[in-house]
């Protein structure tokens, strides 16, 4: 069983910065793709980004590219969000899930990540 929390949300400026950090326990970390959430309210949950578990290879969504940098440290079984220029937008609570394949893609689909932690909320705002 995975177990995984996340941390590192709060309130934020428009413009401003956050890293979210996503903490792995129960399996081998290294046989864990990664992919990070977001659900606003009254939205359906949506990708973010992932990062693959062979090669550490990222992928980011429309919404994130250029702004948001996924990073993963296998010594510590924690994959980081970095979020900068922070938009209203971005507000939501986040959610980081786990898909156990040793691969060197990850997936978009909710659908593949059958382990999730509670979420952290994220809130733009002036």
């Amino acid at each position: 069983q995975v177990q995984l929390v996340e941390s590192g949300g709060g309130l934020v400026q428009p413009g401003g910065s956050l890293r979210l950090s996503c903490t792995a326990s129960g399996f081998d970390f290294n046989l864990l793709n990664i992919g990070w959430f977001r659900q606003a309210p009254g939205k359906e949950r949506e990708g973010v980004s992932c990062i693959s578990s062979e090669e550490s290879n990222a992928f980011y969504e429309d919404s994130a590219k250029g702004r948001f940098t996924i990073s993963r440290d296998n010594a510590k079984n924690i994959v980081y969000l970095q979020m900068n220029s922070l938009k209203p937008d971005d507000t939501a609570v986040y959610y980081c899930a786990a898909h156990r394949v040793s691969s060197q893609y990850c997936s978009r689909s909710k659908d593949d990540y059958r382990f999730w932690g509670q979420g952290t909320q994220v809130t733009v705002s002036s």
